[in-house]
């Protein structure tokens, strides 16, 4: 894979990855509470450390499989994964934790468990674990201050993460199943 092809999937992995984030943020925003900066560091390095193991795990999983096929398969697997959370705000199904209540470590615990299975699939289409790490550390930090920051102003917009973290993942499995 080429670094900029590269590049631009694994930021379009790692913003699917933090829409959860940014809701979780508003959640707080709009209650007037946000991390601090060294809160939001430990919540970035600890989602970002699962992501990196997960997407490890998927690329050595997909070392054992032809590579067309752990292709299609990770393609299929994040697809799929887009459409169930499509489906799921369809069906009305109640928006990600927003971390009312709990500290930085639960919020990072829930996040990171979140990524791990998004990771997973991700790593076995081949991207690269070091750049979607790194993208999902620069992102989630952006991602928490957004958050914070909208939903200061905007209450209604964590009911759009499940949807749009679908479509996000949804295109992200197309367009490995693409190349």
């Amino acid at each position: 894979m080429d670094f900029f092809p590269a590049l631009g999937a694994a930021l379009l992995f790692a913003l699917a990855c933090n829409l959860d984030t940014v809701a979780a943020a508003v959640g707080q925003g709009a209650r007037g509470r946000g991390l601090c900066l060294r809160s939001a560091l430990m919540v970035s390095a600890a989602t970002t450390a699962v992501t990196f193991l997960s997407l490890a795990l998927g690329k050595a999983g997909a070392a054992l499989l032809p590579p067309a096929l752990a292709d299609r398969l990770g393609g299929v697997a994040l697809t799929a994964l887009g459409l169930w959370y499509i489906l799921d705000a369809l069906r009305g199904a109640p928006p990600t934790p927003r971390g009312e209540g709990k500290s930085a470590l639960a919020l990072s615990a829930a996040l990171a468990v979140n990524n791990a299975g998004v990771g997973v699939a991700a790593g076995v289409t081949g991207l690269p674990p070091l750049l979607c790490a790194g993208c999902n550390f620069a992102v989630t930090l952006l991602s928490l201050a957004l958050g914070r920051v909208l939903g200061e102003r905007l209450r209604h917009w964590g009911e759009l993460a499940l949807p749009l973290s679908g479509a996000l993942l949804t295109a992200l499995g197309l367009w490995q199943l693409g190349t």
